[in-house]
Protein backbone atom coordinates (compact mmCIF):
# COMPACT_ATOMS: atom_id res chain seq x y z
CA UNK A 1 0.00 0.00 0.00
CA UNK A 2 2.81 2.34 0.95
CA UNK A 3 4.75 1.45 -2.24
CA UNK A 4 1.79 2.22 -4.49
CA UNK A 5 1.32 5.65 -2.93
CA UNK A 6 5.03 6.36 -3.35
CA UNK A 7 4.90 5.41 -7.06
CA UNK A 8 1.89 7.66 -7.58
CA UNK A 9 3.65 10.61 -6.00
CA UNK A 10 6.78 9.95 -8.08
CA UNK A 11 4.78 9.87 -11.34
CA UNK A 12 2.92 13.08 -10.44
CA UNK A 13 6.20 14.84 -9.72
CA UNK A 14 7.65 13.62 -13.03
CA UNK A 15 4.58 14.93 -14.89
CA UNK A 16 4.88 18.38 -13.25
CA UNK A 17 8.58 18.46 -14.19
CA UNK A 18 7.82 17.72 -17.86
CA UNK A 19 5.21 20.46 -17.95
CA UNK A 20 7.62 22.98 -16.37
CA UNK A 21 10.49 21.94 -18.75
CA UNK A 22 9.30 21.88 -22.35
CA UNK A 23 12.71 20.72 -23.56
CA UNK A 24 12.31 17.43 -21.79
CA UNK A 25 9.01 16.67 -23.52
CA UNK A 26 9.20 13.85 -26.08
CA UNK A 27 9.12 15.01 -29.71
CA UNK A 28 5.87 14.56 -31.55
CA UNK A 29 5.62 11.48 -33.78
CA UNK A 30 6.03 12.45 -37.46
CA UNK A 31 4.80 10.07 -40.15
CA UNK A 32 7.58 9.02 -42.57
CA UNK A 33 6.93 9.80 -46.22
CA UNK A 34 8.51 7.99 -49.15
CA UNK A 35 11.20 9.99 -50.86
CA UNK A 36 10.62 10.38 -54.59
CA UNK A 37 13.81 10.55 -56.62
CA UNK A 38 13.29 12.40 -59.86
CA UNK A 39 15.97 11.73 -62.47
CA UNK A 40 16.76 14.89 -64.36
CA UNK A 41 19.00 14.07 -67.35
CA UNK A 42 21.70 16.51 -68.15
CA UNK A 43 22.11 18.25 -71.48
CA UNK A 44 24.81 15.77 -72.50
CA UNK A 45 22.50 12.85 -71.68
CA UNK A 46 19.67 14.32 -73.73
CA UNK A 47 21.97 14.96 -76.67
CA UNK A 48 23.33 11.43 -76.47
CA UNK A 49 19.81 9.98 -76.38
CA UNK A 50 18.86 12.00 -79.45
CA UNK A 51 22.03 10.88 -81.24
CA UNK A 52 21.49 7.18 -80.55
CA UNK A 53 17.80 7.40 -81.42
CA UNK A 54 18.65 9.12 -84.69
CA UNK A 55 21.22 6.45 -85.51
CA UNK A 56 18.70 3.68 -84.89
CA UNK A 57 16.03 5.37 -86.98
CA UNK A 58 18.52 5.99 -89.80
CA UNK A 59 19.41 2.29 -89.90
CA UNK A 60 15.73 1.36 -90.18
CA UNK A 61 15.25 3.94 -92.93
CA UNK A 62 18.22 2.54 -94.85
CA UNK A 63 16.79 -0.97 -94.61
CA UNK A 64 13.43 0.26 -95.86
CA UNK A 65 15.09 2.13 -98.73
CA UNK A 66 17.12 -0.91 -99.75
CA UNK A 67 14.06 -3.17 -99.60
CA UNK A 68 11.95 -0.65 -101.53
CA UNK A 69 14.63 -0.25 -104.20
CA UNK A 70 14.92 -4.02 -104.70
CA UNK A 71 11.14 -4.40 -104.85
CA UNK A 72 10.72 -1.65 -107.46
CA UNK A 73 13.62 -2.79 -109.64
CA UNK A 74 12.52 -6.45 -109.55
CA UNK A 75 8.87 -5.76 -110.38
CA UNK A 76 9.32 -6.47 -114.12
CA UNK A 77 10.71 -9.96 -113.61
CA UNK A 78 8.25 -10.82 -110.84
CA UNK A 79 5.24 -9.60 -112.83
CA UNK A 80 6.22 -11.56 -115.94
CA UNK A 81 7.31 -14.75 -114.18
CA UNK A 82 4.96 -14.70 -111.21
CA UNK A 83 6.05 -14.61 -107.61
CA UNK A 84 5.19 -18.23 -106.81
CA UNK A 85 6.80 -19.54 -110.00
CA UNK A 86 9.91 -17.48 -109.35
CA UNK A 87 10.21 -18.89 -105.82
CA UNK A 88 9.67 -22.54 -106.81
CA UNK A 89 11.55 -22.83 -110.10
CA UNK A 90 15.11 -24.15 -110.04
CA UNK A 91 16.39 -23.36 -113.53
CA UNK A 92 17.61 -19.97 -114.75
CA UNK A 93 17.42 -19.54 -118.51
CA UNK A 94 17.13 -16.19 -120.24
CA UNK A 95 18.07 -17.50 -123.70
CA UNK A 96 14.56 -18.83 -124.35
CA UNK A 97 11.26 -17.08 -124.91
CA UNK A 98 9.62 -16.65 -122.53
CA UNK A 99 12.50 -16.59 -120.09
CA UNK A 100 12.46 -19.25 -117.40
CA UNK A 101 14.04 -17.89 -114.25
CA UNK A 102 13.71 -19.03 -110.64
CA UNK A 103 15.54 -18.63 -107.37
CA UNK A 104 14.98 -22.02 -105.72
CA UNK A 105 18.13 -23.63 -107.17
CA UNK A 106 20.21 -20.66 -106.05
CA UNK A 107 18.66 -20.72 -102.58
CA UNK A 108 19.46 -24.42 -102.23
CA UNK A 109 23.16 -23.77 -102.88
CA UNK A 110 23.14 -20.75 -100.60
CA UNK A 111 21.63 -22.70 -97.72
CA UNK A 112 23.99 -25.65 -98.22
CA UNK A 113 27.09 -23.45 -98.15
CA UNK A 114 25.80 -21.61 -95.08
CA UNK A 115 24.92 -24.83 -93.22
CA UNK A 116 28.35 -26.36 -93.94
CA UNK A 117 30.02 -23.13 -92.80
CA UNK A 118 28.02 -22.87 -89.57
CA UNK A 119 28.45 -26.59 -88.85
CA UNK A 120 32.22 -26.16 -88.96
CA UNK A 121 32.44 -22.71 -87.38
CA UNK A 122 30.17 -23.15 -84.34
CA UNK A 123 32.15 -25.92 -82.56
CA UNK A 124 35.43 -24.14 -83.27
CA UNK A 125 33.99 -20.83 -82.06
CA UNK A 126 32.71 -22.33 -78.80
CA UNK A 127 36.07 -23.97 -78.14
CA UNK A 128 37.92 -20.75 -78.93
CA UNK A 129 35.63 -18.77 -76.63
CA UNK A 130 36.14 -21.26 -73.80
CA UNK A 131 39.90 -21.20 -74.32
CA UNK A 132 39.94 -17.40 -74.12
CA UNK A 133 37.59 -16.96 -71.15
CA UNK A 134 38.30 -20.03 -69.00
CA UNK A 135 41.76 -21.38 -69.76
CA UNK A 136 43.87 -18.38 -70.80
CA UNK A 137 45.75 -16.05 -68.51
CA UNK A 138 44.93 -12.34 -68.54
CA UNK A 139 48.01 -11.55 -70.62
CA UNK A 140 47.36 -14.30 -73.13
CA UNK A 141 43.67 -13.42 -73.31
CA UNK A 142 44.44 -9.94 -74.68
CA UNK A 143 46.40 -11.06 -77.72
CA UNK A 144 44.04 -13.98 -78.40
CA UNK A 145 41.12 -11.54 -78.55
CA UNK A 146 43.18 -9.31 -80.85
CA UNK A 147 43.97 -12.20 -83.20
CA UNK A 148 40.29 -13.16 -83.45
CA UNK A 149 39.28 -9.56 -84.11
CA UNK A 150 41.98 -9.15 -86.77
CA UNK A 151 40.71 -12.28 -88.51
CA UNK A 152 37.36 -10.54 -88.92
CA UNK A 153 39.10 -7.62 -90.66
CA UNK A 154 40.52 -9.74 -93.50
CA UNK A 155 38.67 -8.89 -96.76
CA UNK A 156 36.50 -11.62 -98.25
CA UNK A 157 38.36 -11.27 -101.55
CA UNK A 158 41.55 -12.48 -99.90
CA UNK A 159 39.70 -15.43 -98.39
CA UNK A 160 38.33 -16.29 -101.83
CA UNK A 161 41.71 -16.07 -103.55
CA UNK A 162 43.36 -18.09 -100.78
CA UNK A 163 40.67 -20.76 -101.05
CA UNK A 164 40.79 -20.83 -104.85
CA UNK A 165 44.59 -20.87 -105.29
CA UNK A 166 45.76 -22.75 -102.20
CA UNK A 167 43.08 -24.47 -100.12
CA UNK A 168 41.12 -26.26 -102.85
CA UNK A 169 43.93 -28.71 -103.71
CA UNK A 170 44.55 -29.40 -100.01
CA UNK A 171 40.89 -30.25 -99.36
CA UNK A 172 40.58 -32.69 -102.30
CA UNK A 173 42.12 -35.63 -100.32
CA UNK A 174 39.71 -34.95 -97.46
CA UNK A 175 36.78 -34.91 -99.88
CA UNK A 176 37.99 -38.18 -101.42
CA UNK A 177 38.27 -39.79 -97.98
CA UNK A 178 34.77 -38.64 -97.05
CA UNK A 179 33.32 -40.03 -100.28
CA UNK A 180 35.07 -43.38 -99.80
CA UNK A 181 34.14 -43.85 -96.14
CA UNK A 182 30.84 -42.00 -95.89
CA UNK A 183 29.56 -42.34 -99.42
CA UNK A 184 26.47 -44.13 -98.11
CA UNK A 185 25.30 -40.70 -96.92
CA UNK A 186 23.64 -38.97 -99.90
CA UNK A 187 25.40 -35.65 -99.28
CA UNK A 188 28.85 -37.30 -99.38
CA UNK A 189 28.11 -39.48 -102.37
CA UNK A 190 30.09 -38.72 -105.54
CA UNK A 191 29.77 -39.88 -109.10
CA UNK A 192 32.54 -41.79 -110.82
CA UNK A 193 35.46 -39.60 -111.98
CA UNK A 194 33.73 -36.49 -110.65
CA UNK A 195 35.81 -33.38 -110.00
CA UNK A 196 36.23 -32.52 -106.34
CA UNK A 197 37.36 -28.91 -106.71
CA UNK A 198 34.96 -25.99 -106.80
CA UNK A 199 32.53 -27.80 -104.49
CA UNK A 200 30.06 -26.61 -101.90
CA UNK A 201 32.17 -28.34 -99.23
CA UNK A 202 35.27 -26.27 -100.05
CA UNK A 203 33.23 -23.08 -100.25
CA UNK A 204 31.68 -23.90 -96.88
CA UNK A 205 35.11 -24.32 -95.27
CA UNK A 206 36.26 -20.92 -96.54
CA UNK A 207 33.04 -19.22 -95.41
CA UNK A 208 33.39 -20.96 -92.02
CA UNK A 209 36.72 -19.21 -91.49
CA UNK A 210 35.04 -15.92 -92.37
CA UNK A 211 32.15 -16.26 -89.89
CA UNK A 212 34.24 -17.80 -87.12
CA UNK A 213 35.35 -14.41 -85.66
CA UNK A 214 31.74 -13.17 -85.50
CA UNK A 215 30.47 -16.22 -83.64
CA UNK A 216 33.53 -16.34 -81.38
CA UNK A 217 33.11 -12.69 -80.36
CA UNK A 218 29.46 -13.14 -79.42
CA UNK A 219 30.00 -16.41 -77.55
CA UNK A 220 33.10 -15.09 -75.77
CA UNK A 221 31.21 -12.03 -74.54
CA UNK A 222 28.39 -14.22 -73.23
CA UNK A 223 30.74 -16.64 -71.47
CA UNK A 224 32.58 -13.75 -69.81
CA UNK A 225 29.31 -12.63 -68.17
CA UNK A 226 28.75 -15.91 -66.34
CA UNK A 227 28.10 -15.07 -62.64
CA UNK A 228 31.39 -15.62 -60.76
CA UNK A 229 29.49 -16.82 -57.69
CA UNK A 230 28.03 -19.79 -59.54
CA UNK A 231 31.41 -20.74 -60.99
CA UNK A 232 33.11 -20.51 -57.59
CA UNK A 233 30.30 -22.51 -55.99
CA UNK A 234 30.71 -25.31 -58.53
CA UNK A 235 34.47 -25.44 -57.88
CA UNK A 236 33.97 -25.24 -54.12
CA UNK A 237 31.72 -28.30 -54.21
CA UNK A 238 34.61 -30.31 -55.64
CA UNK A 239 33.85 -29.99 -59.34
CA UNK A 240 36.60 -29.95 -61.93
CA UNK A 241 37.12 -27.04 -64.28
CA UNK A 242 35.46 -28.93 -67.12
CA UNK A 243 32.61 -29.92 -64.81
CA UNK A 244 32.12 -26.27 -63.90
CA UNK A 245 32.11 -25.31 -67.58
CA UNK A 246 29.66 -28.09 -68.48
CA UNK A 247 27.23 -27.35 -65.63
CA UNK A 248 27.50 -23.56 -65.31
CA UNK A 249 29.14 -21.79 -68.25
CA UNK A 250 27.58 -23.69 -71.16
CA UNK A 251 23.99 -23.63 -69.80
CA UNK A 252 24.34 -19.93 -68.98
CA UNK A 253 25.62 -19.14 -72.49
CA UNK A 254 23.21 -21.38 -74.40
CA UNK A 255 21.19 -18.47 -75.72
CA UNK A 256 24.34 -16.64 -76.75
CA UNK A 257 25.61 -19.69 -78.62
CA UNK A 258 22.34 -19.97 -80.53
CA UNK A 259 22.20 -16.25 -81.23
CA UNK A 260 25.84 -16.10 -82.35
CA UNK A 261 25.31 -19.12 -84.59
CA UNK A 262 22.34 -17.47 -86.26
CA UNK A 263 24.27 -14.24 -86.72
CA UNK A 264 27.01 -16.27 -88.37
CA UNK A 265 24.38 -17.98 -90.49
CA UNK A 266 23.11 -14.60 -91.67
CA UNK A 267 26.66 -13.60 -92.55
CA UNK A 268 27.26 -16.85 -94.42
CA UNK A 269 24.03 -16.51 -96.41
CA UNK A 270 25.12 -13.16 -97.81
CA UNK A 271 28.74 -13.95 -98.63
CA UNK A 272 29.51 -12.94 -102.22
CA UNK A 273 33.08 -12.64 -103.48
CA UNK A 274 34.52 -15.79 -101.93
CA UNK A 275 31.76 -18.08 -103.22
CA UNK A 276 31.80 -16.32 -106.61
CA UNK A 277 35.43 -17.38 -106.97
CA UNK A 278 35.06 -20.87 -105.56
CA UNK A 279 31.83 -22.14 -107.17
CA UNK A 280 30.98 -22.46 -110.89
CA UNK A 281 27.63 -20.74 -110.18
CA UNK A 282 25.42 -23.37 -111.79
CA UNK A 283 21.96 -23.48 -110.09
CA UNK A 284 21.30 -26.67 -108.17
CA UNK A 285 18.68 -29.01 -109.64
CA UNK A 286 16.62 -30.29 -106.75
CA UNK A 287 15.26 -33.23 -108.69
CA UNK A 288 18.72 -34.78 -108.60
CA UNK A 289 20.80 -35.86 -105.61
CA UNK A 290 22.74 -33.08 -103.93
CA UNK A 291 26.47 -33.84 -103.77
CA UNK A 292 28.38 -31.26 -101.76
CA UNK A 293 31.78 -32.85 -102.49
CA UNK A 294 31.50 -32.56 -106.28
CA UNK A 295 32.20 -29.61 -108.51
CA UNK A 296 29.05 -27.51 -108.89
CA UNK A 297 26.58 -25.35 -107.08
CA UNK A 298 25.66 -21.68 -106.92
CA UNK A 299 24.59 -19.11 -104.37
CA UNK A 300 22.33 -16.12 -104.82
CA UNK A 301 25.00 -13.54 -104.11
CA UNK A 302 27.69 -15.26 -106.18
CA UNK A 303 25.31 -15.73 -109.10
CA UNK A 304 24.39 -12.04 -109.01
CA UNK A 305 28.08 -11.05 -108.94
CA UNK A 306 28.87 -13.21 -111.99
CA UNK A 307 25.84 -12.02 -114.00
CA UNK A 308 26.12 -8.32 -113.20
CA UNK A 309 25.82 -6.05 -116.25
CA UNK A 310 23.38 -8.25 -118.20
CA UNK A 311 20.27 -7.10 -120.07
CA UNK A 312 17.45 -5.25 -118.32
CA UNK A 313 15.21 -8.27 -117.77
CA UNK A 314 18.06 -10.41 -116.38
CA UNK A 315 19.08 -7.58 -114.11
CA UNK A 316 15.51 -7.32 -112.83
CA UNK A 317 15.50 -11.06 -112.13
CA UNK A 318 18.82 -10.83 -110.32
CA UNK A 319 17.46 -8.02 -108.15
CA UNK A 320 14.42 -10.17 -107.41
CA UNK A 321 16.75 -12.94 -106.22
CA UNK A 322 18.59 -10.34 -104.15
CA UNK A 323 15.29 -9.27 -102.60
CA UNK A 324 14.58 -12.85 -101.51
CA UNK A 325 18.05 -13.15 -100.00
CA UNK A 326 17.63 -9.77 -98.30
CA UNK A 327 14.40 -10.88 -96.61
CA UNK A 328 15.87 -14.23 -95.50
CA UNK A 329 19.03 -12.66 -94.09
CA UNK A 330 17.08 -9.94 -92.30
CA UNK A 331 14.70 -12.49 -90.78
CA UNK A 332 17.63 -14.65 -89.64
CA UNK A 333 19.33 -11.73 -87.88
CA UNK A 334 16.08 -10.64 -86.24
CA UNK A 335 15.47 -14.15 -84.89
CA UNK A 336 19.04 -14.21 -83.56
CA UNK A 337 18.48 -10.91 -81.74
CA UNK A 338 15.27 -12.21 -80.16
CA UNK A 339 16.99 -15.41 -79.02
CA UNK A 340 19.84 -13.50 -77.39
CA UNK A 341 17.52 -11.01 -75.69
CA UNK A 342 15.33 -13.75 -74.21
CA UNK A 343 18.18 -15.90 -72.99
CA UNK A 344 19.62 -15.88 -69.48
CA UNK A 345 22.94 -14.64 -70.85
CA UNK A 346 24.15 -11.69 -68.84
CA UNK A 347 21.66 -12.13 -65.98
CA UNK A 348 22.98 -11.60 -62.50
CA UNK A 349 26.10 -9.71 -63.52
CA UNK A 350 26.70 -6.17 -62.32
CA UNK A 351 28.29 -4.06 -65.02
Amino acid sequence: MLLSQTDGVRNAVAGIALEDNPVAQPPPVVERTRRVIAEVPSTADRNFNRLTMGAGISVLLLLLLVGGFLLIQSSDALSETGIWTFLTRTEWRTDVQPARIGVLGLLAGTVLVAVVAVGIAVPLSVLCALAITEYSTAKRRKWLVGVVDLLAAVPSLLFGLWGFLFLSDKIVPISLWLSQNFGWIPLFETQENAGLTGSIFIAGIVVALMVLPIITSVVREVFSQTPPGEKEAALALGGTRWGMIRNVVLPFGQGGIIGGSMLGLGRALGETIAVALLLPQVPQKLGESIHILENGGATVSGFIANRAGADAFTTSGLLAAGLVLFIITLATNMIASVVVSRSRSGAGVDI
